[in-house]
């Protein structure tokens, strides 16, 4: 069964059992990463009190952390439901959202990586290049004009090998690998970098499907499906919106997730396997 196949079959599962996926997520982003979730069919659950996230974990499907907007109580929180995610089996989604920018979100990282066991890393390439303890010149939350030259791939295969876990690098090209096999997803638009929140979206995605029961313990085929339809959407909203601008992009975005299919992920995703 091709990628796109499995991808489509797992957005059916996904809109049948509408997982819960509790986000511990940033304060920039959790209206959309909401609102995401509820287009593709699943449920969201924006907890991050350290007094109530090791409960919501332990009755969610998935859990999505998220270091946009770091602090210590965030961090708390996050390694608390992590641990308790563990404990039950429920799938973790990082996103290391600007990992080796500040020495704050350095020893964030450092401590989700080391105290929860991540099932799929979700970033771009300087963050990713980070967490896979590679050499990376972050200086925000995009890619730093220094570590364009790092091949996604290599970044996506040492973070994966080093962590054990499913790894998805963002780009023009995504890469998914668990560090024996490895899909490169093509679609999008330029226009998703000039939205805030994208790459948050697509992690939350990500918690969605892995909460949908792909097969216990591979994160893999998750991956692939959460950055095939926002691949898909993305094209989709540029199509219907692009030409408005960034604003009227933005809504169609959402609509465009909101109105994928199995029919759609098996005829638009461009998944390159091997």
């Amino acid at each position: 069964m091709s990628m796109a196949e499995q991808a489509a079959l797992l957005l059916d599962r996904l809109q049948r059992r509408r997982p819960l996926v509790h986000c511990i997520t940033n304060y920039v982003t959790a209206n959309d990463c909401a609102n995401i979730l509820l287009a593709i069919g699943a449920s969201p659950i924006m907890a991050d009190d350290p007094e109530e996230t090791e409960e919501i974990a332990a009755a969610a499907s998935a859990l999505v952390l998220n270091m946009g907007t770091p602090s210590r109580r965030k961090l708390e929180a996050m390694i608390r439901a992590g641990r308790r995610a563990n404990e039950k089996g429920i799938p973790v989604i990082l996103d290391p959202v600007g990992a080796g920018a500040s020495r704050l979100r350095r020893e964030m990282a450092e401590s989700l990586i080391r105290k929860v066991r991540v099932d799929i890393l979700r970033g771009n390439v300087s963050e990713v290049s980070f967490a896979a303890g590679l050499a990376s010149r972050e200086k925000g939350v995009d890619v730093s004009e220094a570590d364009r030259g790092i091949d996604r791939t290599e970044a996506a295969l040492a973070a994966a090998r080093r962590l054990g876990c499913t790894v998805a690098v963002t780009g023009e090209v995504d890469v998914v690998t668990d560090g024996r096999r490895t899909a490169r997803i093509r679609g999008g638009s330029s226009m998703m970098a000039r939205v805030t929140g994208t790459g948050c979206m697509t992690s939350a995605l990500a918690g969605a499907f892995a909460g949908a029961g792909a097969e216990r313990g591979d994160a893999f085929p998750a991956a692939v499906a959460a950055l095939a339809s926002m691949g898909i959407a993305g094209e989709t909203a540029f199509e219907k919106a692009g030409h408005l601008g960034c604003g009227s992009f933005h809504i169609a975005l959402l609509d465009a997730v909101g109105g994928l299919n199995e029919k759609s992920i098996r005829e638009r995703a461009e998944i390159e396997e091997g």
